[in-house]
């Protein structure tokens, strides 16, 4: 049976530059994503560049449902996944008082329970073969929690602690369980308020290809989490020192316009 590796969030931003070097390097893919006309074209660049199989399947995952759906799918045309990237998901910028209730209610459904159901269900099977590896994207953020990103901050740091307990659960299983946690990257999670704040004014963001590099690297062989970048790796560990109530004001004049 042939093995894929499957990306969700995969038509922009870290999944669509981690499915090029992946692709490149000969693994077969199925991709996700929202967008079916981004998905289709992604499927016919990457399969006659590479020669790889790529199959699509075009799902909202802010709907819970959609993530039952997609596993279904996947298990009724017999694909055997032995990677899984959960790397859809989206965060805001803003006010918790003034941001929308609405989004904030689908970033937790994206971020977190779809994950969780993926994660689920394809780690069982894993677990059945002895064999596989699950990659989670969390965020800087979820060591360096920011205010004006208070749910998001939130999410990511669901997802750090959720894979670093069930990467232990499963020690032994043959199931190798990961958390990629990158900084600011050049993606469209980088809106043009965020760009106005104190901290993007002094902070270059990453390139995804390098961030997107690190990702495919603890995928296929990594442990653990991974912290992209000195500086955030540095960052992270000054978080640690530095009193809370301290170095919240510090992240709240950073994360401040003007």
């Amino acid at each position: 049976m042939k093995e894929y590796i499957l990306i969700t969030g995969a038509s922009s931003g870290i999944g669509h530059e981690m499915a090029q070097q992946l692709a490149a390097l000969k693994y077969n893919l199925i991709l996700t994503a929202r967008s079916e006309d981004k998905l289709k074209t992604m499927q016919q660049e990457l399969s006659s560049k590479h020669g790889v199989i790529v199959h699509y399947i075009t799902k909202d995952l802010s709907k819970t449902y959609q993530a039952i759906e997609l596993y279904n799918e996947i298990k009724s045309a017999n694909y055997q996944v032995s990677h899984l990237a959960n790397n859809a998901g989206f965060g805001n910028y803003g006010s918790f008082l003034e941001t929308s209730l609405e989004e904030e209610m689908e970033m937790i459904e994206i971020n977190i329970n779809s994950l969780v159901i993926l994660t689920k269900l394809f780690a069982k099977d894993m677990a059945d073969r002895k064999s596989g590896r699950i990659m989670n994207v969390s965020s800087l953020l979820a060591l360096l929690p920011f205010p004006y990103y208070s749910v998001y901050s939130a999410t990511k740091s669901f997802v750090l602690a959720f894979s670093e307990t069930l990467a232990a659960e499963l020690e032994g299983s043959g199931v190798v369980v990961t958390a990629l946690t990158p900084g600011i990257t050049e993606t469209r999670f980088v809106s043009s308020e965020m760009r106005k704040t104190n901290f993007m004014k002094s902070t270059k963001p990453m390139p995804v290809k390098t961030v997107a590099k690190a990702g495919v690297e603890l995928l296929l062989y990594g442990k653990g989490k991974k912290i992209v970048g000195f500086q955030n790796r540095f960052n992270a560990v000054l978080a640690k020192i530095l009193p809370s109530a301290a170095m919240m004001k510090v992240k709240k004049k950073l994360a401040s316009i003007g």
